[in-house]
């Protein structure tokens, strides 16, 4: 009888899931910091999908505070190719969003930006003077609630 596969959960980070957070990042083509990645796990404001012998999802958070308010912005998501379309992206977002008081944002390249919009976020161009067609080269900013 074939195993069946593991159901991730997602917890935060521990600081031992630095490396591997990094690397599912860096394999996501996403340019990332590894010590703001190492900070913002003592932080608490990095959740992961963790599928018991690996991570295979990741998301940073950077909190509102300051002139930001309350509206925090997820700063990286990722999750392993083998684990993609399954909705553990939106699981990832979803923990998220449950951990804000107020709006959850992002800012994006153009080809993630049918993720985002399935998983509830409100889309416009980063530059308002940028038209908004299906441009994957251009930056976009979206909200959520």
């Amino acid at each position: 009888m074939p195993e069946k596969p593991e159901r991730p959960e997602v917890r935060p980070a521990r600081p031992a899931d630095r490396d591997a957070a990094v690397e599912l990042l860096d394999a996501a083509m996403l340019e990332v910091d590894s010590g703001e990645v190492r900070r913002r796990i003592e932080a608490g404001d990095v959740l992961v999908a963790d599928a018991e012998t690996r991570l295979v999802g990741v998301c940073v958070l950077k909190p509102g505070g300051g002139e930001r308010g309350n509206e925090s912005e997820i700063t990286h998501v990722a999750v392993h190719r083998s684990r993609r379309a399954r909705g553990l992206g939106r699981k990832l977002v979803e923990a998220a969003a449950a951990r804000t008081d107020g709006p959850l944002t992002a800012t994006f390249r153009g080809q993630v930006r049918p993720f985002y919009e399935a998983v509830g976020f409100e889309v416009e161009p980063e530059d308002e003077d940028e038209d908004e067609d299906e441009n994957e080269n251009g930056r976009f900013r979206g909200r959520l609630r």
